[in-house]
């Protein structure tokens, strides 16, 4: 299938690869709003469990897929044509037919990163089974970006299985020779928490939470150890002016907690479409 589309004009296949984008991002805002949601009641019914406490009664099943999604507010379905990518939200208004309530800009925002996103990586890689697999990557970074912003974690759900996900990919050297990638993922989880302990030693406070470690692992394990430097760097420079922005702008506190994952996750895509041509330059440079 790959070999046959790669015939189409490259016009036609960037126009296919913003769609399927767009249709993941979709799926993505599902993904973003729900698994939380069952992560917390996992917790909440395991830790019951261990308090030999009853478990809540009528409890209802949730999950990805069921429940079909509805208004947060007024609980209507949601109509199919509704759930379109992008246009759903403009036929809306931005605001929920049955009762008025505004729909979060995040979900035509979430689409549209992952549609861009998907085109940025297409025409990067060619139509490829590369290509392939940076979709994918790219696409587990966007739901865990937008989970960390909303709640602050990182779910092992997601992070572990790409990690894992990587070094398999790497085994045929798609992205970097398996050394590479098999040190990377180990750099890149000691290197955080390396910091973490440090951090906590000298404070006595926790700088971050243990998922930023797992994704610094996972971006390692897809890119390589000799990307890790770049993404540390970069990553905690976007951190830095967003954090002092949103100090300047909204008078937030400086001892309230930043979500880290975010920068990281945007510092390892740029690795992943652009590291070797900002290396070559760097090194130029000097």
């Amino acid at each position: 299938m790959i070999s046959s589309l790669s015939t189409y004009p490259l016009e036609t296949i960037l126009i296919l690869s913003l769609i399927l984008g767009l249709l993941v991002g979709s799926f993505l805002n599902v993904v973003i709003y729900r698994l939380p949601l069952q992560l917390q009641n996992t917790w909440q019914r395991d830790a019951r469990d261990f308090l030999g406490q009853n478990p809540i009664e009528a409890e209802t099943k949730f999950s990805l897929i069921f429940p079909p999604s509805r208004c947060t507010r007024c609980e209507t379905l949601i109509k199919p044509w509704h759930n379109i990518p992008i246009i759903g939200y403009l036929l809306l208004k931005g605001r929920c037919k049955s009762c008025d309530e505004p729909i979060s800009l995040q979900y035509p925002a979430v689409e549209l990163i992952c549609g861009l996103l998907t085109v940025a990586v297409v025409y990067h890689f060619g139509f490829t089974a590369q290509a392939a697999w940076a979709m994918l990557f790219t696409w587990v970074l966007v739901a865990l970006t937008g989970i960390d912003v909303n709640h602050q974690l990182l779910p092992d759900n997601l992070t572990l299985p790409l990690l894992w996900l990587g070094l398999l990919v790497n085994m045929s050297g798609t992205f970097v020779p398996l050394v590479d990638a098999v040190a990377g993922a180990v750099a890149g989880y000691m290197v955080l928490w390396l910091v973490y302990w440090a951090f906590k030693l000298i404070t006595g406070k926790e700088g971050m939470g243990h998922g930023d470690f797992k994704l610094l692992a996972t971006l390692g394990a897809w890119l390589g150890w000799q990307q890790l430097p770049m993404i540390i760097l970069l990553s905690s420079a976007v951190g830095a002016i967003i954090g002092t922005a949103g100090i300047l702008l909204y008078g937030r506190e400086r001892q309230a907690q930043i979500a880290f994952g975010p920068y990281l996750a945007i510092a390892g895509w740029i690795a992943l479409v652009a590291g070797e041509e900002i290396t070559r330059r760097y090194l130029q440079l000097l």
